[in-house]
């Protein structure tokens, strides 16, 4: 077997959040797959926007400070995993400019091939309810250019039915008046454990191809 097989798939949740609440998802999501024997990495992107317009909103300012020792993505940490999830806030029906910045840095081993045969998700909340479908779609359009093996949580569990995000977790703040839901919150950790599993089905299928030849 290889060394991934043994110690458990890599996997790098790479996000941005403004707030809080795309950054508690993502520790759901890395708590599912730590339980499911993932070997995780949590990063954070970095903020773009001017101190101004962060201070005039005080829970932006909040959790700006409070995750400030966050340790920011890299390349590098898109290198070394098996799996990718991206975490984003919707805007207008988009991925935010923080998240989307970052993922142009990855020109380069796209360029290299070396993004292509890896597993790909992801998440993401928005304030008002709309663009959260529209948001992961355009995400995934990424996946599809860097020849990635996309795993959404599809209807593959009963708390799918419940909560109806088949394209990722997602959540709608209501303009920061509504909480995560226990719903939301374990539908996020069974994206982790299922992106967990997938990933090692695909490392063991590349072990025993690898043995074969």
């Amino acid at each position: 077997m290889t060394d991934d097989i043994l110690t458990g798939p890599k996997v790098a949740i790479i996000y941005y959040s403004a707030t809080g609440t795309v950054h508690e998802l993502a520790a759901e999501y890395a708590a599912g797959a730590t339980a499911a024997g993932a070997e995780v990495r949590l990063l954070r992107v970095a903020e773009l926007a001017p101190a101004a317009a962060i201070d005039s909103n005080p829970a932006w300012r909040a959790h700006a400070d409070a995750t400030a020792d966050q340790p920011l993505a890299t390349p590098e940490d898109a290198l070394w995993a098996d799996a990718i999830v991206f975490g984003t806030p919707t805007r207008f029906g988009n991925v935010s400019a923080q998240l989307k910045q970052f993922i142009d840095t990855l020109g380069g081993l796209w360029n290299q091939g070396l993004l292509a045969d890896k597993v790909y998700s992801g998440f993401t909340s928005t304030a008002t309810g709309g663009g959260r479908e529209s948001t992961l779609l355009a995400l995934y359009q990424t996946v599809h250019h860097f020849g990635g093996i996309q795993v959404t949580p599809g209807y593959t569990d009963p708390i799918q039915f419940v909560t109806g995000t088949p394209y990722g977790p997602s959540h709608s703040t209501v303009q920061g008046t509504v909480p995560l839901s226990d719903e939301t919150l374990e539908s996020t950790r069974y994206s982790g454990a299922r992106v967990t599993r997938v990933t090692r089905h695909l490392l063991g299928g590349r072990g025993l191809e690898h043995r074969a030849g």
